[in-house]
This record gives C-alpha cells, structure tokens and sequence, in this order.
C-alpha cells in the first residue's frame, strides 16, 4: 500500500476510534443523568388485557420497577423490529424487573401480532387513552415509540426516566451493525418477512397467501 494512502487509512481509524470514544463518554454521562433523574408521581392508569382491566400497579407484577415499552402497534414495521431486539434478551431484563409492551391495538391484536413474531411479552393496551397521552415519551404525541421506567413505592408510582426509539438510536442494534456495511437508515427499511416467492415452486405454488 502507498504510504500517502496508508497515512490516509491511519488517520480515517483514528478518527473514528477517537469518535467512539467520545460517543462511550457521553452514554456515560447520560447514565449518570439518568441515575440522578428526579422521579415524578405519575397516576394509576387504567388499561385493558385479555384477562379484563388492568391498572399500572397491576403491571408490576409483584416487582418494584416496571419497564413500559411504548409501540405503536401491529402497523409499523420499525416498532416491531425495536420489539424484536428487546423480546430477544427478555429473560434477563424479567429476572429483576417488570416488563409489558402498551400499545392502541385491542389485546386480541396484540396477542395474535405477538404470537406471529413470536414475542414472549406481557401486553397491555392503552386504547390511545389518557395513559399514552400524558405518558408519551413525546409530548404532543400519541402514537409515539420508546420506552419508560417506573418505579412502585407502595401505593405510589413514580416515573424514573424515559427514552424515545427512533432509526440508530442507541435501544436497537441493528442500526450500528448496518453502518459497518455504510447502511443507513436513509436506504434501509425492516421488513416483517424477507422470504420471496421463487420463480418456480416446488409445491406448485398454489394458494400462496402473502
């Protein structure tokens, strides 16, 4: 390799270890803020399930946090794509803490979208109501992804912090594996299934619902 295009190459990986680094010291100064968070009192919200109603003290489940995952239901594919990753290391976050996924859709549509994805989830359904109003992790908005946490204090519910899911964010990896390839979210869209017909079936490929 050239020397001039050798001190090129050089610089570029210096450049981008000198990035990362910075990017690592911030997330830890937004962990820090995040620990640090002043909770607010938040009201007891009532929501709907496939047992009947279920309020916010419900959803912890005998824990004292909650992780609320904010989706916007069964119509969009980057959501789902967020809940694929989370469903994925499910287990462990259970082990210490509550985890439901909330979103507009009936619970009947929530658990059917669930079973295709194969999602381990607890679902509850907000309805669009006043919980996703004044909870939204966007104000303003109430329809929007993300992710909040609770904390219970007896009868209290207190609300710790909050996080928006948006493409490469920090919440779904698949954004920062795409960018090795120099993929971004501007030229890459998830999908719910990738199998594509083949030119010639096997089967004959009659009846072939998509």
């Amino acid at each position: 390799m050239p020397r001039a295009r050798l001190r090129r190459t050089l610089q570029y990986m210096n450049e981008i270890q000198q990035l990362e680094n910075e990017i690592q010291e911030k997330v830890g100064r937004l962990n820090e803020l995040r620990k640090n968070a002043t909770p607010t009192l938040v009201n007891n919200y009532e929501f709907k399930t496939l047992d009947g109603k279920a309020s916010l003290l419900d959803l912890f489940a005998g824990k004292t946090k909650l992780f609320a995952i904010h989706n916007m239901g069964q119509g969009c594919r980057y959501c789902t794509i967020w809940a694929d990753g989370i469903n994925a290391f499910l287990p462990h976050l259970e082990s210490e803490f509550a985890v439901v996924l909330l979103s507009k859709d009936a619970p009947e549509t929530q658990r059917a979208f669930a079973n295709s994805r194969g999602w381990r989830f607890r679902m509850a359904s907000h309805a669009g109501g006043d919980y996703i109003k004044e909870q939204s992790v966007t104000p303003g908005e109430t329809n929007y992804p993300g992710m909040v946490c609770y904390e219970r204090k007896g009868d209290q519910i207190l609300k710790l912090n909050s996080a928006v899911f948006g493409p490469g964010d920090l919440y779904c990896s698949i954004w920062h594996i795409l960018s090795l390839a120099g993929i971004g979210e501007d030229n890459w869209t998830p999908q719910y299934s990738y199998w594509k017909r083949l030119q010639k079936m096997d089967d004959g490929g009659l009846k072939i619902l998509e």
